[in-house]
């Protein structure tokens, strides 16, 4: 998509100083009419009437326009951004807390749209869909064999609340297809993973994203874990990239003493406002660890810079993202929108953890590759901070600014040769393909687990299922050492156990099994066990 807006940017340009030496050339011929944009327009309204009105061919206006406009606000900074009326519910669903589909959750497997999970009590699963059910048919068009991208199932799938559409599902072990016609209805999208007791005193609370609903579920989430005798918590954000501000104000709310300060935003034209805990919170008596990494960013940056400067608990983990701007959605006449920065956030101690940007987008969205490059994410001494860049809390702690938040234990990867071919398995998606493989051809014979429990004490991972997966592995190219698979096979018993627990239970399979083998969580523990 870069490369298409640049070169409609590109296009732009030329268009624009074809224009003007068609000017010079025609006023010498005497050829071009008088009529000219109004005084009033800006360049930008002027080029553009010109393109319209002299151009030599037929041009599409609009998609000049949106393309001039996303790049325009694209120099700005990496965060300003145009959102085209066709991108909006897809950009903005998300941060709603709900959107309006069949409630299933599905990849694209093989050519062919394979349904992963279906939402209980949503449209699909009333009508009877399962998970492992293929798409072959939608409506009219069919949808298997044909390079089907996500996008274009997603446009077919969602829909107004109460307008239907009809599937063709290929189910394994049945005879042609079977036909359903599904009834789109309000599906509710959830920022909280996951909250369950990892001891009989430490509660865990995985939260992905700051939404609409993030602080209803969260209190939600505090509450069950109360009731089964929480009295330490270890509240994870890793990988959540952020969402709206008043959400992660609410959640540090629930942490902070009444009148504390948690975030202030100042820019130009946008006074400073400072955000205060307002009340008693939920959890501002009891231990928290709060776990960060690399794709922890804005709000969740804003929560743990909160806590980390009220010297509030122990922040673990690895260096956040370093996002310290705030955008405003402002909707254009056409309701498409832009999501332009109006102004930077300051943690309580006045640190702005935003992280340089030289103007190379690329290179500032996985700068994360840098931190692997020089070393930072599997030594904390490869980290360097400007002293201007040091601020102190009211108990004396040292705090960094400039990039990102620094956590106060730095938990680095692991660099071991061994683990070299696992990892391999992993980041390649094998592993994970292999578990969804697994369940699929396995799903009536693991409908004998009703619950994680029964699950989890049961199910275990044999060799033939690992040398299968190592078979596959082969196939693709990757090759171990007899040591480098022995290690694997030992990660695998964990890792691999937890993705098809997450096929048959969501979520709720995958963390509880995955745990002994999350080296940051592990650390936590310790930490809270102290």
């Amino acid at each position: 998509m870069e490369n298409n807006r640049s070169n409609g940017f590109h296009l732009f340009l030329l268009l624009a100083a074809g224009i003007c030496i068609g000017l010079f050339i025609n006023k010498t011929g005497g050829q071009l009419k008088k009529e000219t944009p109004d005084a009033e327009f800006s360049k930008f309204d002027e080029v553009m009437w010109y393109v319209k009105q002299h151009y030599v061919d037929t041009v599409n206006s609009q998609q000049l326009e949106d393309e001039a406009v996303a790049l325009m606000l694209e120099e700005l900074d990496p965060h300003s951004m145009y959102v085209s009326l066709e991108e909006f519910n897809t950009v903005n669903d998300p941060l709603l807390g709900s959107f309006e589909g069949i409630g299933v959750q599905f990849r694209i497997e093989n050519d062919t749209i394979a349904v992963v999970s279906v939402i209980k009590g949503g449209p699909s699963e009333k009508v009877g869909i399962m998970a492992g059910d293929r798409f072959v048919r939608i409506d009219d068009s069919l949808v298997a064999n044909t390079k089907i991208k996500n996008e274009d199932v997603m446009r077919m799938l969602k829909g107004p609340k109460g307008t239907k559409v009809k599937v063709g599902v290929f189910r394994r072990g049945v005879d042609g297809l079977l036909d359903y016609t599904i009834t789109r209805d309000v599906i509710p999208t959830y920022s909280v993973d996951i909250a369950y007791m990892l001891d009989n005193e430490i509660g865990y609370l995985k939260l992905s994203k700051f939404s609409a609903t993030t602080y209803d579920e969260f209190k939600r989430g505090i509450r069950k874990l109360k009731a089964k005798g929480m009295k330490r918590l270890i509240f994870d954000l890793r990988g959540n990239t952020g969402g709206y501000l008043k959400a992660a104000v609410e959640v540090a709310d629930e942490f902070l003493p009444r009148g504390s300060m948690i975030v202030y935003t100042e820019g130009r034209n946008r006074p400073r406002q400072e955000m205060k805990a307002q009340k008693r919170g939920m959890v501002d008596d009891i231990p928290v660890v709060v776990l960060i990494d690399s794709e922890s960013a804005s709000a969740s940056e804003i929560v743990a810079g909160a806590l980390q400067d009220n010297d509030r608990g122990t922040i673990i983990g690895r260096r956040s993202f370093g996002k310290g701007l705030v955008q405003e959605q402002i909707m254009l006449s056409d309701n498409s929108a832009i999501r332009l920065t109006v102004a930077r956030y300051y943690t309580p101690t006045g640190r702005c953890i935003q992280k340089p940007f030289d103007g190379n987008r690329e290179k500032y969205l996985f700068e994360s590759f840098e931190r692997y490059e020089n070393g930072e994410l599997f030594s904390e001494d490869s980290i360097h901070f400007a002293d201007s860049l040091k601020f102190t809390t009211p108990k004396g702690k040292t705090v960094y600014g400039g990039g990102g938040i620094m956590p106060d234990i730095y938990v680095p990867l692991v660099d071991d040769s061994t683990e070299y071919y696992f990892n391999r398995i992993v980041n390649l998606g094998l592993l994970y393909q292999y578990a969804f493989d697994y369940t699929d051809r396995h799903r009536q014979e693991l409908g004998r687990y009703k619950t994680v429990e029964a699950f989890s004490k049961s199910f275990h991972v044999t060799d033939a299922m690992f040398n299968e997966l190592v078979k596959q592995a082969e196939n693709k190219g990757i090759k171990g050492t007899d040591v480098q698979k022995q290690v694997a096979r030992s990660e695998a018993n964990t890792l691999l156990k937890a993705y098809i627990a997450r096929n048959l239970f969501d979520d709720e399979g995958f963390y509880p099994i995955y745990a002994p083998m999350d080296e940051v969580l592990q650390r936590a523990l310790e930490e809270l066990k102290k």
